[in-house]
């Protein structure tokens, strides 16, 4: 295991594998003529995706999950790592050598109105896909494809301003189904709407990847809902993963303090357990990725934080008995009931 805690070798079963990656933005400096800097979006992170699994990426907005998203798919460029998929490195690969590899992953947006072309039909939007790689579809595979996310054939005929927003989202992981990809990434699926509908979809998405056999990297700040679809799970802080293991181990016995603090916010339906746990509040802003502190980033507003932590970047290591792989000097499982 590397000191970022990914993978150096593709193990047998691997779908997707980030290793050490970065993507970083030139920002125009303010009040500096031709002076840039550069926004550190993401900085060095790695993990691994295995076919068949459901792997969860956490965090607040704004911490580099969505560029991530970007990065699998190959719609952006890291400035330094790698990403490789289906045992291929597609890190330098053009627009003509992605297109056979694109069908094999899909992404589906956060916003489904946003992410339909308002002026095409239901049935064209979804047809889309397979226009472009295989040739106009029959009717048969649209309907089909309808059908396996609970729409009525007849929807096809509509427009996207016909529809609710859970139907629209339907339509979205339609098109993206429609090439019986291999990865589907999923950048904050439900945030958009109501709880209502977000449950439909959750179960959709667990029904499909069942039914399909598919891989999901699963975006979101919802950690109930991410509890309930992944079976890994990564939590990201300020462009860097700071926490990944099972769903047990980040969620029942994380050891990093910002996984801690994100974890004691879930709700607890259970009045005991509810009164036992003791919530977590962070002090101090988020640092702006322009200007990150120095070694490890979450120091600024950590109760556990010390010299070193200013000093020596924490590797991300399995440090503590039944706990994840976690990047701090000073790991502590937190039980139900304690205070930091």
């Amino acid at each position: 295991m590397s000191s970022n805690g990914g993978l150096q070798g593709s193990a047998p079963g691997t779908l997707v594998q980030v290793e050490d990656a970065a993507v970083h933005y030139p920002v125009r400096a303010e009040g500096a003529v031709g002076r840039r800097r550069r926004l550190r979006a993401v900085d060095g992170v790695s993990f691994s995706i295995s076919e068949g699994e459901a792997l969860g990426l956490v965090g607040e907005s704004g911490c580099g999950k969505t560029t991530v998203a970007k990065l699998i798919m190959r719609l952006i460029t890291p400035v330094s790592g790698r990403v490789v998929f289906m045992g291929r490195d597609i890190t330098g690969l053009g627009r003509r050598e992605m297109r056979p590899i694109r069908r094999n992953m899909q992404i589906v947006f956060q916003d489904p109105f946003a992410s339909l072309n308002p002026g095409m039909k239901a049935g064209d939007i979804v047809a889309e896909p397979l226009l472009i790689h295989e040739g106009r579809p029959g009717r048969s595979q649209i309907d089909e494809l309808l059908e396996l996310v609970g729409l009525d054939p007849g929807d096809a005929k509509k427009y996207p301003h016909e529809f609710s927003g859970g139907q629209r989202q339907r339509i979205s992981i339609a098109r993206a189904l429609a090439l019986r990809p291999k990865l589907l990434v999923l950048d904050e699926p439900v945030s958009a709407l109501d709880v209502s509908i977000q449950a439909q979809i959750i179960n959709l998405l667990i029904e499909l990847k069942k039914e399909l056999g598919l891989a999901y990297l699963f975006i979101s700040h919802d950690l109930s809902v991410v509890r309930h679809v992944c079976e890994r799970v990564a939590v990201m802080y300020l462009g860097r993963i700071v926490e990944w293991g099972s769903r047990a181990e980040v969620f029942d016995r994380p050891s990093h303090p910002y996984t801690q603090a994100l974890v004691s916010a879930v709700p607890v339906p259970e009045p005991l357990a509810r009164e036992e746990r003791r919530r977590i509040l962070l002090e101090g802003e988020v640092p702006s990725p322009l200007d990150p502190p120095s070694a490890c980033r979450f120091r600024t507003r950590c109760w556990k934080a010390q010299e070193r932590c200013g000093s020596e970047v924490p590797r991300l290591e399995r440090r503590l008995p039944g706990s994840g792989v976690s990047a701090c000097h000073y790991p502590e499982l937190l039980t139900a009931g304690a205070a930091p």
